[in-house]
């Protein structure tokens, strides 16, 4: 039986100095439980489409990740989280933006998809189409965390917008000089069918309704039999216009090149010229993995049904004794 799990919790400037061995204990820890999660769908043949959904969930539920429960604030204190999935082997997708006090928007979005007409809602839409099909709400206090509700008052002072984990080592500054908080997952089942699902809460600070990549199919997540499934972490106005995640499914199909190929293309050529830094997730219908990033470090890990799991920060592998 064939399968693979791919997972991240995000990418860009993540601090060595500060990612201590306690810190470095709990993201693996979350990041092997959502693989684990997920190998046991794949194992016992269930879809890729459950696997993604259900890794993906607990990364929301965990407040490590912004997405879910540890989503970053907006600029009036408010969460808007963005969320999307698409399966293979029919194109189908679902997303969400905009979205307040749901649980899991990754369920919303996979709803969506299923239960309704359409591919994409937002905003008061899409949360009365949660209440009508049953998805549990929370209120503001459980996605209150008290790191991101420093990082919001820091970027208010600064009148900035800053991506996730605001620890900022830059001489010069840089508020997009930080972590790219985004959760994702692609697999391959064993029916040879791929599917890919991302979740975010967006930018801390972030104004006027702005939604990012993350809920864009094409641009954050997209999979296609025919070529992957791929999910995006990064700075999402670069990512939409680069349409990242159908970018690489182009190349593989229209181009011919391999999955690795395809990723690094576009990640480490394309994305660079662009001035964008960040990352991606991708597995192709022979099960071949590929983390691709641009920048310090991205949070992922994999398992393929032939391989041990793996668990990375930075370029070594993440290995708790």
């Amino acid at each position: 039986m064939k399968y693979s799990i791919a997972i991240h919790g995000g990418a860009g400037t993540i601090s060595r100095r500060r990612f201590t061995p306690d810190k470095q204990i709990a993201y693996y820890q979350v990041l092997a439980q959502a693989i684990k999660t997920a190998e046991n769908l794949l194992a016992n043949g269930g879809t890729a489409l459950a696997a993604v959904e259900a890794a993906v969930i607990i990364l929301e539920d965990c407040p490590l990740f912004n997405a879910g429960k540890g989503a970053v604030f907006t600029n009036e204190g408010k969460h808007e989280m963005d969320a999307s999935i698409m399966t293979g082997h029919d194109l189908q997708a679902g997303a969400i933006a905009f979205v307040h006090g749901v649980r899991n928007p990754i369920r919303l979005a996979r709803a969506v998809m299923e239960q309704s007409e359409h591919v994409f809602l937002c905003g008061t839409g899409a949360e009365q189409f949660a209440r009508k099909v049953g998805l549990p709400f929370e209120p503001e206090s459980y996605f209150f965390t008290q790191d991101r509700y420093t990082q919001l008052l820091k970027a208010q002072k600064e009148d900035t917008i800053q991506l996730d984990h605001s620890e900022n080592d830059s001489p010069k500054n840089d508020p997009l000089d930080k972590k790219h908080g985004t959760v994702g997952a692609v697999a391959l089942d064993s029916y040879g069918n791929v599917a890919a699902a991302t979740s975010t809460g967006g930018l801390t600070n972030k104004k006027f309704g702005r939604i990012g990549d993350s809920s864009i199919i094409g641009a954050g997540t997209y999979a296609n039999n025919l070529s992957c499934a791929v999910s995006c972490t990064g700075y999402g106005e670069f990512y939409i216009r680069g349409v990242v995640a159908y970018d690489v499914s182009c190349l593989m199909e229209y181009k011919g090149l391999s999955l690795d190929d395809a990723c690094q293309v576009v990640i480490n050529d394309k994305q660079v010229k662009m001035g964008s830094d960040g990352g991606l997730i991708a597995v192709d219908a022979q099960g071949n993995v590929c983390l691709s990033y641009n920048s310090e470090g991205m949070y992922r890990a994999y398992k393929r049904h032939n391989s041990p799991l793996f668990v990375a920060v930075f370029d070594e592998e993440l290995r708790i004794d």
